[in-house]
């Protein structure tokens, strides 16, 4: 249940953030640091197919200029698929400000740092595959030009590609808890593609987030319809990711932000190709799969 509920996060999480690059070329912007004044909290449940029980859950907190991000997926092993309660498998730190990413898992109790130029690099790689691809999909999700597919109306953008479409409705946001929620994601999405390659080419969402994030928007949910023959998500025609947003943190919020900093601080640090691939081994053995002799890029 686990592996699956992490395949499906990192296909939703393709379908619900942008790279924030440029709209033509290869060059990565600048990264920027939240405002400081931010204060948000995002509920994100993950549904596949048409189950209305969501396979994963996500707390997003923005507060003194970070954002901690809490994934919980549904428990349950091949030994054991009875098990449904959610589970903590992952605490994320962005920290614009020291230009980097800090992933912690907690059940481990290890911690790797990315530093964001890694992510912006693999950002132009990510861009310079996909459109040299022989697959008409992944050419187009490359992009850079969206602009046939769209189509709008009040509170609802669509993007439409080869056997794919994507269905964003929104809430009203001000200018910078948009901004602030666009950057966690850019970071987001390529973090989930340096840690588990796979799923479509994330760029059309950096084309749906641009008019987002014009006229002052924070997706409320976002559906993608997938052709059930493409090979890239076998395992479900619909995926779909439900936002809940509040402009101030409750006193449990403040809570784990205190748990999260204490799972930091005790963690021992490993390099992210260890932390990769005793990610990786841990799966195979809760699959009952052999597992590889480690990760590639």
């Amino acid at each position: 249940m686990r592996n699956v509920a992490r395949l499906v996060i990192v296909a939703t999480a393709v379908m619900v953030v942008r790279i924030d690059r440029p709209s033509v070329g290869g060059e990565p912007a600048e990264p920027a640091p939240f405002p400081e004044a931010v204060t948000l909290r995002v509920e994100t449940d993950l549904f596949a197919g048409d189950s209305p029980e969501p396979v994963a859950t996500s707390l997003t907190l923005f507060d003194s200029g970070v954002a901690w991000d809490f994934l919980e997926v549904r428990g349950g092993t091949a030994a054991d698929s009875s098990d449904e309660s959610l589970e903590l498998v992952e605490i994320v730190l962005q920290d614009p400000a020291r230009e980097r990413v800090v992933v912690i898992d907690p059940g481990r109790s290890v911690k790797t740092e990315i530093p964001l130029i890694r992510l912006e690099r693999l950002s132009v790689s990510l861009a310079n595959w996909a459109r040299s691809s022989d697959d008409r999909l992944v050419r187009w999700a490359g992009g850079p030009d969206f602009s046939d597919g769209f189509s709008e109306e009040e509170g609802r953008i669509e993007l439409a590609g080869p056997r794919v479409r994507y269905a964003v409705a929104l809430v009203e946001a001000d200018s910078s808890a948009a901004s602030s929620y666009r950057r966690f994601a850019d970071t987001a999405i390529l973090l989930r593609a340096l840690l588990q390659p796979g799923g479509i080419p994330p760029f059309p969402r950096l084309a749906l987030n641009r008019r987002l994030e014009t006229i002052g928007g924070i997706p409320a949910e976002v559906t993608l319809d997938i052709d059930s023959r493409n090979p890239l998500l076998p395992n479900s025609d619909r995926l779909r990711s439900v936002h809940k947003s509040h402009p101030q943190l409750i006193a449990s919020d403040h809570q784990r932000i205190e748990e999260a900093r204490a799972h930091m601080a005790s963690a021992d640090e490993i390099d992210l190709a260890a932390f990769m691939a005793a990610s990786a081994m841990a799966a195979a053995a809760e699959s009952g799969d052999p597992a590889d002799d480690g990760p590639s890029e």
